[in-house]
């Protein structure tokens, strides 16, 4: 069962510091590739190893990452349509992220790509058993989902391995947004992702004025280890319960990177969203990993 659309426009929307004056665009983007867009061109090796970024919020931690592949991309409507064979998305376009998918969305994507390109399924779906770890009080679904260890197939990141992507890993240059210390060069956010750019404080109806939606993926510059969009367009889900990296239960999932909703903090790699598992909404998508 669908979550109202308003609900999650107001669900979803942190404004911490929008009164902030914000630099004005790069409006000499790298222009998107659209022959390569939607097409599977093999996934980032990220070698890893501990946090160098000290913007990140698990710098210090001495917490070592194994090496793993994450998508270049945030997974597109063309690459969702080929797996799933329908399309969620509020706003159209091949190359265009999926969005309006909620977490069970995006790991049965996972397993039934894995199927599609004759990989071992890294999740274990049971729909028929609710999930006794799931405490939402909200979450009408609860399948019970958990890793097939070993499994090749692919899967959502962890927290720590999105962030540690999104700051650029052993390549970091210590950047607070994914590839720069201005997020107009790599992130759409609601000051600039519709017909002009806006100023002020975050406001719902002049940001729906102004035709603010997802952009085609790739169309900012990359990060240090060449991802895009990873400090804004959809927010992109992960693993881990919000409670903690540790804990096995929780009532929310974790959300990172900014959406063209969202104010430019969100965009920060430290900031930390969460949602319902069955949430969703048309600023929400995700990216996927593999293990090596």
């Amino acid at each position: 069962m669908r979550k109202p659309f308003l609900f999650l426009l107001l669900a979803i929307m942190v404004v911490a510091g929008v009164a902030c004056a914000q630099e004005k665009p790069d409006r000499k983007e790298e222009p998107a590739k659209l022959a390569k867009l939607g097409t599977h061109e093999g996934l980032v090796y990220v070698k890893g190893g501990t946090m160098l970024n000290a913007k990140s919020s698990g710098y210090g931690k001495n917490v070592t990452l194994p090496n793993f592949y994450i998508g270049p991309y945030e997974v597109t409507q063309k690459e969702w349509m080929e797996v799933m064979g329908s399309n969620p998305s509020e706003f159209k376009g091949d190359h265009l992220p999926v969005e309006m998918v909620s977490w069970y969305d995006a790991v049965s994507y996972c397993n039934q790509r894995s199927i599609k390109e004759g990989l071992q399924p890294y999740y274990k779906i049971d729909q028929n058993r609710k999930d006794p770890n799931n405490k939402s009080e909200f979450d009408p679904i609860k399948w019970t989902v958990t890793i097939q260890e070993g499994a090749n197939g692919y899967r959502l990141p962890t927290e720590a391995e999105w962030e540690y992507a999104a700051s650029g890993g052993q390549l970091s240059k210590g950047y607070a947004y994914s590839g720069s210390d201005h997020a107009d060069t790599v992130a759409w956010y609601w000051r600039n992702a519709g017909d002009r750019y806006l100023s002020g404080e975050w406001n719902w109806p002049i940001i729906e004025n102004n035709h603010n939606q997802t952009k085609p993926i790739g169309v900012k510059k990359p990060n240090e280890l060449g991802l895009y969009d990873m400090s804004g367009n959809v927010r992109e889900w992960c693993w881990d319960w919000y409670e903690g990296a540790d804990v096995r239960s929780g009532s929310f999932r974790v959300v990172k990177g900014g959406g063209w909703i969202g104010d430019v903090s969100n965009a920060e790699i430290s900031f930390r969203g969460k949602f319902e598992a069955s949430g969703f909404g048309p600023d929400q998508g995700f990216r996927v990993s593999r293990g090596e």
